[in-house]
């Protein structure tokens, strides 16, 4: 793998400063925001990324979310409660369409959704003014309660790079491959690629 990107930077070996404008990817939200995310992630994910976030919030640090992050975050709470309800049914070769006709299973799936979203929305300033809003977003959401729809498009990076901001946090491996970002992580593998290419940054604090 080459890291295009300008710089890797270990978030435990980082502060956030408040000056700091960053980009936040749909799976440290996911980690940071719902419940039952230990179902499907790592210890360092469920910790380090959310002590990172939390103590940037502290600071007042610019946090931006984008609205598409919606349709990853349901999917990625979809898959965890589908599983959850395999299992507790002794249901292993229930399929996701299958699921999602299940009118008990979907009300529970979009309250998760809501409550995690809300959440975000709290947390991080809209990215998208022109492209993705808040109605878009809303009205995305109270559809998904009406129909088994599964939404999963992401033009995340072009948004970042329209609206001038540099600094992402996410363990995606895949973004080091984007040129003019530093990409904050505490993805063990990539910091020690970004190392290996002299690409490791340690902010001078």
């Amino acid at each position: 793998m080459i890291i295009n990107a300008k710089g890797i930077i270990d978030i435990n070996n980082d502060t956030p400063l408040e000056q700091d404008e960053f980009f936040v990817d749909t799976n440290v939200w996911f980690w940071l925001t719902y419940h039952r995310a230990n179902q499907n992630g790592n210890k360092y994910q469920l910790t380090d990324y959310p002590n990172y976030i939390e103590a940037a919030l502290v600071l007042g640090t610019k946090l931006f979310r984008s609205g598409l992050s919606l349709s990853e975050l349901a999917h990625q709470i979809e898959k965890v409660e589908r599983e959850i309800y395999k299992i507790t049914t002794n249901n292993k070769g229930l399929k996701p369409k299958d699921y999602r006709i299940n009118q008990s299973e979907r009300a529970k799936v979009v309250e998760e959704v809501e409550t995690s979203w809300e959440q975000v929305k709290t947390f991080g300033r809209p990215l998208e003014h022109e492209y993705i809003n808040e109605v878009t977003t809303d009205l995305a959401l109270n559809k998904m309660g009406k129909q088994a729809l599964d939404g999963y498009d992401l033009f995340l990076m072009e948004f970042v790079e329209r609206a001038g901001i540099n600094k992402v946090i996410s363990d995606d491996k895949d973004l080091a491959s984007v040129p003019n970002i530093y990409l904050f992580t505490a993805n063990k593998n990539l910091i020690s690629e970004a190392e290996s290419q002299g690409k490791l940054i340690v902010r001078k604090i």
